[in-house]
Formats: C-alpha cells, sequence, structure tokens
C-alpha cells in the first residue's frame, strides 16, 4: 500500500504521523520500550496535542528480535493470532543496555541499537555489522480517510535481494514488487496466491516476519526504491526480524516461531494420480487406470478420487455418488488390495441441497452473516455455507463425516480450497473477520490433519493442501493449484515452489501436465521429469485424463522411468524429508539457499535443488534445449554417470529420457 506521492508528497487524503526521535527510552525487565512523538520536544508545551508512538523491542528467541509498534493501545484485540513458540529457551535471556547517545538490546548475536537525538535511526546488527537501518520516516501511524494503519520502513542496501512472502508465481526476486498477503482463488498467472506468507528474507542474513493474520501489504523496493515498507490495518503492528546469517538458519528460526511440518509418510513419496476433475469416470474407468498402470509397469502409490466423487451441487455431503460408485467400500477394498492408498477431495463448503447443510444451520457451524442468518453464496456451489473451525462443536462434526470415510477405508484428503472467505462474515469465535481470511486455511487445515493423526497415527498423516497461512507448513503437503497447460506455466509453477519454499514450506507438489487445458506430448513429458523430481508428484488435470497413455505411449516409458528414477533417489528425498522436519529447511530448495554467497545463483529460478546434493534443471522448452548454471565443484550427471567441472553455465539439448540432473560429488 502506498502511502507517498513521489519522494516529496504524501497522497491526498492521508494524514502521516512519523516517529521522529526517540524520545525517551527506558528498561521494562527484559524489554527495551521507546517513546517516539512525531516531532521533536523541545519543550514542555511539545508534549501537548502530539502523537506518541511506543515501540517495544524483546527477544523470544536468540537472534531472532521482535519489534511491536503502537499508537492507540484500547481497542479490543479480537484475534485471531498465529500460534507461535516464544520464550522456550530457558537458558537464553536478552540484555538491555540504556548508554548517553544509544540504547541497545542484543539477542545473541543479533542487536539493535535506537539512536538518541533528534532524529529517528535504529540500527538493527549481525555480528556487529549492519543488516538494516529503520530510520526517518520510516516508522508511522497513517490515517487514509478515516481509516487507521501502522507501518514500518526497513532500508535495503546495494544488491541486496529479498525472497519469500509465499507462494507467488512472479519473479524469484521480490524487489520492485507490491505484494498484499490476502489470501484468493486466482490461479497461478497473476499477482494473486494462494498461500500468502507476511515472511521474507534477503542475501544480507536477516529474515522479517509480520505477526498479524490479515491483510500485511508490501512495497519491496516499489514505493521507495531503497526500502521494503509493510503496513496493517488498526493501530497496532509487531514484526520479528530473524539473524542467520545463512539462508538455512534463517528457516530453521523462522520455522522455530511458526512451526515445523509434521514427517509425511513415506508412500507419500510416491506417484499420485487423479481421476482429474470435469472428467466423466465410474468404478469402472478407475479400475481401467489401475490395470493400465500395472501393464505398463509403472509404480503407482496414491489414487485420487477428485470432486465428483459425490453428486453434483452436493459438495460437500461425503457421500458416495451411488449412480457411478454403487459399492465404495468394496471398491476401496479393491484397490488397496492392490497396496495403493486412496486420496478423496473434500472442501469446507456445504451446498444448500447438501444433506449437512440442515444439520449445520441447526447447529450453529457455519459463518454468519451480522443479522444471524447463514452466510450463504453460489459462487462454486448453488447456496453453499462456509464452514465455521473456530467452532469447537463444527470441528467435530465436520470431521465425524471424514471419520466415516476413514473407517471405510480412505487414507488422506485433498483440501481443497479455504481462500474465499468473506470479510463482512461473523465467525463463532468473535474474531476480526478480516484476520480470519487468511487465518481461515490454518483453521480448516489443521482440524483435517489433527483427525488424520488421531486414526492414522504420527507418521501417517497427510493432506494434499491448496491454501495456506503462516503456521501451515506444519499440515503438509501442499499444491500449487490452477495452472495452465503451458510451458510457460510450468516455469511459474516452479517459481511458486521455490518462493514457498523460502517462506518455511517444506513439502510442496504440482499438476503435472498443467491444470487448464490439455497439454501437448512435448509438454506432458517435460512436465513428467520435473513433477516425479519434486517433493511430492501427482498427475492431475481438469478436462482430460491424465494417465499417460491418452497422451501417448511414449508418455508412459517416460513415465515409468522417471518414476523408478525417483524411486532410486529416494534416500536423497528421505533425507532431505527428514531435514524439513527437523529444521524446516524445504525439499525443494531454491539455488540461493545452498549456495548463498555465488553471485550467479540469487537470482535462479528455472533450475533447484532436491535436497543438498541433487541439481535439477527441468527443460522448458519443446526443442529440449536447456541452459543451466552448474556450481563451482565437481558434480556427477546422474542419469549418464558423467563427471562435470562446475562453475560454468551449460547449454545442451535432451531427449524426453533425460535432463540435466548432477549429483555432487
Amino acid at each position: 500500500m502506498k502511502f507517498t506521492d513521489g519522494y516529496w508528497l504524501i497522497k491526498e487524503g492521508i494524514k502521516a504521523h512519523f516517529a521522529s526521535c526517540a524520545f525517551e527510552t527506558e528498561q521494562r525487565g527484559d524489554e527495551l520500550v521507546v517513546y517516539a512523538p512525531e516531532r521533536p520536544i523541545r519543550h514542555r508545551g511539545d508534549t501537548l496535542n502530539t502523537p506518541l508512538l511506543t515501540v517495544r523491542y524483546s527477544s523470544p528467541l536468540r537472534n531472532v528480535i521482535r519489534v511491536r509498534i503502537s499508537h492507540f493501545e484500547g481497542a479490543l484485540d479480537k484475534g485471531p493470532h498465529f500460534p507461535l513458540n516464544i520464550n522456550k529457551q530457558k537458558d537464553f535471556k536478552p540484555s538491555v543496555r540504556i548508554n548517553n547517545d544509544s540504547s541497545v538490546l542484543e539477542s545473541g548475536e543479533l542487536s539493535v541499537i535506537v539512536k538518541h537525538g533528534d532524529k529517528w535511526n535504529n540500527i538493527f546488527c549481525g555480528n556487529g555489522r549492519t543488516l538494516t537501518v529503520n530510520e526517518s520516516k520510516s516508522t508511522g501511524f497513517m490515517v487514509d480517510n478515516g481509516k487507521a494503519f501502522v507501518k514500518e520502513e526497513l532500508n535495503l542496501s546495494v544488491g541486496e535481494l529479498v525472497y519469500g512472502l509465499g507462494e507467488r508465481f512472479g519473479p524469484l526476486v521480490k524487489n520492485g514488487q507490491t505484494v498484499d498477503i490476502w489470501n484468493a482463488d486466482g490461479g497461478t498467472a497473476s499477482e494473486q496466491a494462494y498461500k500468502n506468507i507476511p515472511f521474507y528474507m534477503t542475501n544480507k542474513g536477516y529474515g522479517v516476519f509480520i505477526n498479524d493474520p490479515g491483510k500485511v501489504s508490501f512495497e519491496v523496493g516499489s514505493e521507495k526504491t531503497s526500502r521494503v515498507q509493510f503496513c496493517v490495518s488498526g493501530e497496532i503492528l509487531e514484526y520479528f526480524l530473524i539473524y542467520g546469517p545463512e539462508p538455512k538458519k534463517i528457516l530453521e528460526l523462522y520455522t522455530s516461531l511458526t512451526g515445523r511440518p509434521a514427517m509425511p509418510p513415506e508412500w507419500s513419496f510416491g506417484l499420485w494420480l487423479s481421476t482429474s476433475f470435469t472428467t466423466s469416470y465410474d468404478e469402472k474407468t478407475v479400475m481401467s487406470f489401475l490395470s493400465g498402470m500395472e501393464e505398463r509397469k509403472i509404480p503407482l502409490s496414491v489414487f485420487h478420487f477428485d470432486c465428483f466423487w459425490m453428486k453434483g451441487f452436493n459438495w460437500c455431503d461425503f457421500t458416495w455418488d451411488k449412480e457411478v460408485f454403487p459399492d465404495p467400500a468394496g471398491m476401496l477394498k479393491r484397490i488397496k488390495a492392490k497396496g495403493i492408498k486412496i486420496c478423496v477431495w473434500i472442501n469446507p463448503y456445504i451446498a444448500q441441497r447438501s444433506g449437512l447443510f440442515e444439520e449445520g444451520k441447526k447447529g450453529g457451524y457455519f459463518l454468519k452473516r451480522k443479522d444471524g442468518s447463514v452466510y450463504q453464496t453460489d459462487q462454486w456451489q448453488a447456496g453453499m455455507a462456509i464452514v465455521d473451525f473456530s467452532n469447537p462443536d463444527a470441528v467435530k462434526w465436520y470431521s465425524g463425516y471424514l471419520e466415516k470415510l476413514l473407517d471405510m477405508g480412505v487414507d488422506c484428503f485433498k483440501t481443497d480450497f479455504g481462500e474465499r472467505i468473506p470479510e463482512d462474515a461473523e465467525f463463532f469465535d468473535s474474531g476480526c473477520s478480516e484476520r480470519h481470511h487468511n487465518f481461515y486455511t490454518y483453521l480448516y487445515n489443521k482440524s483435517v490433519f489433527d483427525l488424520l493423526e488421531k486414526k492414522r497415527g504420527k507418521g501417517e498423516a497427510c493432506l494434499f493442501a491448496r491454501s495456506a497461512a503462516a503456521g501451515c507448513q506444519k499440515y503438509p503437503l501442499h499444491w500449487g493449484g490452477d495452472c495452465e497447460s503451458t510451458f510457460e506455466a510450468m516455469a511459474e509453477t516452479l517459481r511458486g515452489g521455490l518462493s514457498l519454499g523460502l517462506s518455511g514450506f517444506g513439502f510442496w507438489s504440482h499438476d503435472i501436465g498443467g491444470f487448464e487445458g490439455v497439454p501437448n506430448a512435448a509438454l506432458f513429458k517435460r512436465w513428467l521429469a520435473f513433477g516425479l523430481l519434486s517433493s511430492h508428484s501427482r498427475l492431475h488435470g481438469s478436462y482430460s485424463y491424465r494417465v499417460p497413455w491418452n497422451v501417448d505411449e511414449e508418455s508412459s516409458e517416460v513415465c515409468r522411468f522417471f518414476t523408478e528414477l525417483k524411486s532410486r533417489l529416494m534416500p536423497h528425498i528421505l533425507q532431505a524429508a527428514r531435514e524439513a522436519h527437523e529444521k524446516g529447511i524445504p525439499v525443494l530448495r531454491a539455488m540461493f539457499i545452498e549456495y548463498p554467497d555465488d553471485p550467479a545463483c540469487v537470482y535462479l529460478d528455472r533450475q533447484y535443488m532436491l535436497g543438498s546434493k541433487l541439481l535439477v534443471a527441468p527443460v522448458f522448452r519443446e526443442d529440449g534445449e536447456v541452459t543451466y548454471y552448474l556450481p563451482e565443484g565437481e558434480w556427477k550427471q546422474y542419469i549418464t554417470g558423467e563427471n562435470v567441472k562446475g562453475g560454468r553455465w551449460i547449454t545442451e539439448k535432451h531427449g524426453f529420457l533425460s535432463l540435466p540432473l548432477f549429483e555432487k560429488i
């Protein structure tokens, strides 16, 4: 959100109140409190009719500084809040010093220095080196036509690059972008995103997490080219500055704060096959798919039933459509006898025609309008209501129907949607609806994941989720959403996955071949290689069956080759998965994570590391040509066995049974 009109002016209709100086500082226990009026105080009279910002610096974890900026503090705190792991290091205590010219809070190797005097000037340092500066006209309380905002700016130094902010499909480096943290069902080809995370890191050794589940607006070198600005509506802004200095350590500390991924079951890393979305299918179709995979010797781990396992206009009633699945329990047994796990599609919306609608209405399990009526819409399903997961009774009710499916033989759920949450809805917990918009998906996925852990046990729970908020990484896994069937969409999908990994998410998948449209043979085969060299791999689309032979028989050969290749690579992948679970470092990693000091790696978004030792460069052209960068060192081409020296760019052509896949020696 932009407040200025160029360098000199404030936009019309906006009143700006900036922290002008650290007028007074004091120590309160382990906290440094700074009082910052909007103008210098020359005499007692200047203390009258002057807004005062209070800035509190504290440290919940070593090398993490918490900053809380407040104007008025009398508002009701309606929530919700991100669950955070804070103040759990019993042997750690920050230090506070108040000197003549400055006040300092130290947390391990990280410190903030608040300069005294007539100018607002605060310096964050890591190991004595300046990380970023918070200076004149950066900390402010803004009023935009009567609506209050608190905003903060942190300086960007020369060459400093910004990453993260969720699963974003534009450029990997976020400099120059305006980013609003606001979940939307917008596909993968725009500035909207399903997974918006108010966390970023830079190549200067630190990360920043804004602790607000509502809309956080970022201007990343886009309003002021040398600053990152972030703001929230209301009177209070809180953020955490995290010191690494390397990217892995930043992610480790960020996920220590917000939570680390559960370890997905080993079977989930194999190949998933879907019915696809709007295709026509029944039990005979499903069993023909499984037989076709067996005949072509393509190993399959999971079969997924998408939306139309339930009858149209009835989503969700969690009841099999008996016209096409007359014996669902028997069918699931027949599938499981083949050693294949079963996933079914669900969402948090209950259509008016669903048999569950009246139950939910009577029980008070749905979001409501201000007049107490059920909040309904025709968008997606006719007359649908939205389950209120802030209501424990609604969670129990909803989970009860899922439990029946688990008892029938279902192993996991695709938790689709969760983005279309109205701003003016009323929640059971009386929380702020604007803050619940993003946070809704946390409650939704947590509810389903908790049930899976209860029924299947820890280590066996697994989702296939689309929407996410900060902390949702605890409930793996997530997939990229509805992309088109083009090479351009394949590339944007990878950018989204890399960006999500830089936002604390360890496990990620995508629709092989793209979702919207029908992939041609070349695209499908190239996407097979990419998809089967991701942490998780799923064949899924909208209009067409995604069994490989439906494209051409060579696709079956390519699918079998890369499925078997992934099986051979499983020790590497599982090691990376354990690292994601234990430290929050993603399986699919931007090159910057492993090679932060290599200037060639900081912009790379068409290749990645799969764990710490495998480099993958998908082919994004129909003619098979690919250009990639091999970092310094000795590498082995995994498919050919050839040893190659790094530290250079390489351009080459690959057939459909090959791509640049290197193991670090």
